[in-house]
Parts: structure tokens; sequence; C-alpha cells
């Protein structure tokens, strides 16, 4: 019951906190408008991140991580996939909504696409820019790398790694960082196979970094599946490949 209450009075300060340091983007694709946040030092030439939040939308793992990044020098920029009026409440209509994106994943790359111009416009250098994501964003991550998406590298923090085995295995010849939690039950021993042959066959810099007695949203402190210590090592493992494709 305290730690309930303990936590809750954490994430409103947070929502306070982020309200503060976020600077809220609109966007458009079409008729459909994007709301982005982006961080205080936009504007600046500096190298920049994308950011693509989890299945249910910009949350706090994502605002965290764009904070932490402002403070190592970088522009980040939260992605809006979904758009206005289709945030999910819930699991159920998370899983649908993400489904949809992921089973259309040229939507999917275009809504990336978009943020990612939004990233440059605020400041970010065309040449010195990365995305990463967590969960479905960790996909989502993945999905912008196949759809040769201007970017120096990607980081994919337990996303889903499996694609429409129908889709053929192609060039990708991109940075690719790949955080696994090995007891995330979302990924089949498949999946991971096949996400080692595509990018082997698509020639990728690639590397996947295994995350023991760690969940699904093992990085995520408002989660069961929370691991501290398996968190930071993976945080401290995206600055490390971030500084060098970056910096």
């Amino acid at each position: 019951m305290i730690r309930s209450l303990l936590l809750t009075v954490a994430i409103a300060f947070s929502g306070t906190l982020f309200s503060q340091q976020l600077k809220p983007v609109s966007y458009q694709d079409g008729k459909q408008k994007l709301n982005g946040l982006v961080t205080s030092n936009n504007g600046k030439k500096l190298p920049g991140v994308l950011i693509l939040p989890a299945w249910k939308g910009i949350d706090n793992e994502a605002k965290t991580a764009a904070l932490d990044l402002e403070k190592e020098g970088y522009i980040a920029f939260i992605a809006d996939i979904y758009g206005e009026g289709n945030i999910p409440s819930d699991n159920a209509t998370a899983a649908k909504t993400a489904g949809y994106y992921k089973e259309n994943f040229a939507e999917y790359q275009k809504r990336i696409a978009l943020a990612l111009e939004q990233l440059k416009k605020h400041g970010a250098i065309p040449e010195k820019i990365a995305i990463i994501g967590y969960c479905f964003g960790g996909t989502g991550a993945l999905e912008a790398a196949r759809g040769k998406l201007p970017a120096a590298g990607f980081v994919s923090i337990h996303g889903g790694l499996a694609k429409n085995p129908m889709r053929k295995n192609e060039d990708l010849k991109a940075k690719i960082l790949v955080e696994h939690p090995a007891d995330d039950e979302s990924v089949t021993a498949e999946d991971y196979h096949n996400l080692v042959k595509e990018m082997n066959e698509g020639k990728a810099d690639w590397q996947i970094i295994t995350y023991a007695n760690s969940k699904h949203t093992f990085t995520n402190p408002e989660t069961a599946d929370y691991n501290p210590i398996m968190a930071k090592r993976a945080w401290n493992h995206t600055l490390l490949f971030l500084k060098e494709i970056l910096k």
C-alpha cells in the first residue's frame, strides 16, 4: 500500500517536471494531428535522438529518456505514432493499435519519418541522428532500419523482433543495437534466430546484448518487470552506442 502510494506521488511529480522541461510540438500526417515532445535545448545545432515510445504512446519512460539524453548533449524528440484522439487507454486497445502498425509497417515507417523531420527542424544535425525505441517503439526502431530511414544508428530496447515471414530480407547496411531481456516471453527463439539471419543477410553492423533475469519491460520502473541493475546497464550500453555513432 505504501509503495503504491509513493509510486503515485512520484508519477504525479514527474509529470509536472516533464511538462516544465519538454516542449509540445504539433505536426501533421495529412489530416491527422500528431503531438510530439522535444527537449528544451531544441534550436541548437546538436546531435539528435528520436525516441519511439511503447504501445500506449508517449509515457514516462520515453520522457525520462529524453531528459537524460538532453543532459548528455543531444536534442531528443519523442514521436507520436498514433495521433491525437487515438491514444490507447488499456492494454487490449494498445495491443490492437500497435498490431495495426506492425502489420501495416509502411504506415509505421511513415510516422517515424515524419517525427524524424521534426527532430531535424528543431536543430538536430541531419548526419548525426539516432533512433531508439522501447517495446512497440523497439519494433519501430527495427522498422526504421528496414525502411532505410536516414539515421546513423538504431536501438531496439525490449522490442518485438519478428516481422511477417512473407517479407524478404533486404539490405540493411545500418548500425543496429538490440537490447534483449533474456526472459521476454513475447519473443520466441525463432524470432531471435530470424532477426540474426536478417541482419547477417542485410550486411548490418549489428549486436544483440541479452540481459539475464529480465522480463519484457525490464527498463521501465513503473512495471513489475523492472530490473534496476539490468536497466542501468542497458542505458549505459545505449549511451556508449550513441557516443560512438554521433560524437
